[in-house]
């Protein structure tokens, strides 16, 4: 009986951390990442605006931020904002014009396009902005930033 409240609560704890995922989007035209969370600390490499982030840790002014690559770095927070993007990690994605396979493509898209998130769709699914002002969906695993 003990075992089972306690995977119970884990699975509920486990659950909550997966739901408060944290992604961001970088607003400066480009910002430094860093091995630490100071400008004294080693410049890893430059990130362009509009790149979406995980959050991973908060710090007196400086996020711990996780890109598509899965590399940890930290940047300061005012680098930061609410948008949200999304980043295609597929060597190619299509926008199409509903939430179904057999739609009709409306923009094909090379790898590391950064597209605009405007809400989650049919499971699988989300709907998306190109800066061309192109809107539709796009395969949730041709993206990452959800």
């Amino acid at each position: 009986m003990r075992a089972r409240t306690f995977l119970a609560l884990l699975l509920l704890s486990l659950s909550a951390l997966a739901q408060a995922v944290d992604y961001r989007s970088v607003e400066s035209s480009v910002a430094v990442l860093y091995d630490a969370p100071s400008q004294k600390g080693k410049k890893l490499y430059l990130i362009r605006a509009q790149t979406p982030v995980e959050v991973v840790v908060r710090l007196e002014g400086w996020s711990k931020v996780r890109d598509a690559e899965g590399t940890l770095a930290w940047i300061e927070a005012r680098n930061l904002g609410e948008r949200r993007t999304l980043i295609v990690t597929a060597p190619r994605a299509e926008i199409r014009q509903a939430d179904r396979a057999e739609a009709p493509v409306l923009l094909e898209l090379d790898k590391w396009v950064v597209l605009d998130l405007l809400e989650a769709a049919a499971p699988g699914w989300a709907k998306v902005r190109h800066r061309d002002g192109v809107t539709g969906y796009v395969r949730t695993m041709q993206v990452w930033g959800l």
